[in-house]
């Protein structure tokens, strides 16, 4: 009787994949974004941003007068995406020195001079964004899902986003079921929302006073 040959053991510290996103639309079209091994970080899959940005193409039409806030920029995919596609000014916040490193890396590579990189504290730069009045058209909130951050950064959002403006905000978990939402969405109606495998991502609106 033959012997089965030994299933060949699997490495364990063999070469990592090089991990990595690709801008999907617009001037810098197919340009890699690394990603880094970070806590919490991960990335807006290529199929979610093609989705969300077909939505705000929709919605928002040219992209020439959008001002743009990534407020836990990461790998960049969002804020980098909106650039690319021509938005009048991006700001990108994140508060790991080693990605925003990173971030500024790309923008010197890219010569995205309608890019802003700020290393920060998301919430409390949302904060004092709004307290100096500033305000945003399209807002990204793609924070650790674990460490609800989404509670506390809409509230803030509602003084920064701009009439008519949009949030994107992704989570683990749909913001709405069956009409029945968490009383920090009640400002907050739901345009769009969709899934792609564990990730619920949703378009959001002030609603009207």
């Amino acid at each position: 009787m033959q012997k089965k040959k030994p299933a060949a053991k699997v490495p364990v510290h063999g070469p990592q994949h090089a991990k990595q996103v690709r801008i999907i639309g617009g001037e810098w079209k197919r340009t890699p974004l690394p990603v880094l091994e970070a806590l919490g970080l991960r990335p807006t899959p290529d199929r979610v941003r093609e989705t969300v940005f077909n939505w705000l193409n929709h919605l928002r039409g040219d992209w020439g007068n959008v001002r743009v806030l990534d407020l836990f920029a990461g790998s960049g995919a969002l804020g980098f995406e909106a650039a690319s596609r021509g938005a009048k000014g991006v700001t990108m916040v994140d508060a790991n020195a080693a990605i925003v490193r990173q971030l500024q890396a790309i923008q010197e590579k890219l010569k995205a001079t309608n890019v802003v990189v700020q290393r920060a504290d998301a919430l409390a730069l949302a904060q004092s964004l709004a307290q100096r009045g500033q305000q945003f058209d399209v807002i990204f909130l793609d924070p650790p899902y674990q460490q609800d951050f989404l509670s506390r950064a809409l509230p803030l959002c509602e003084k920064l986003v701009a009439e008519g403006g949009l949030v994107y905000a992704e989570s683990g978990l749909p913001l709405a079921v069956d009409g029945d939402a968490p009383d920090w969405m009640a400002p907050w109606e739901v345009v769009r929302q969709d899934k792609a495998g564990m990730v619920h991502f949703h378009l959001l609106r002030r609603r009207a006073e």
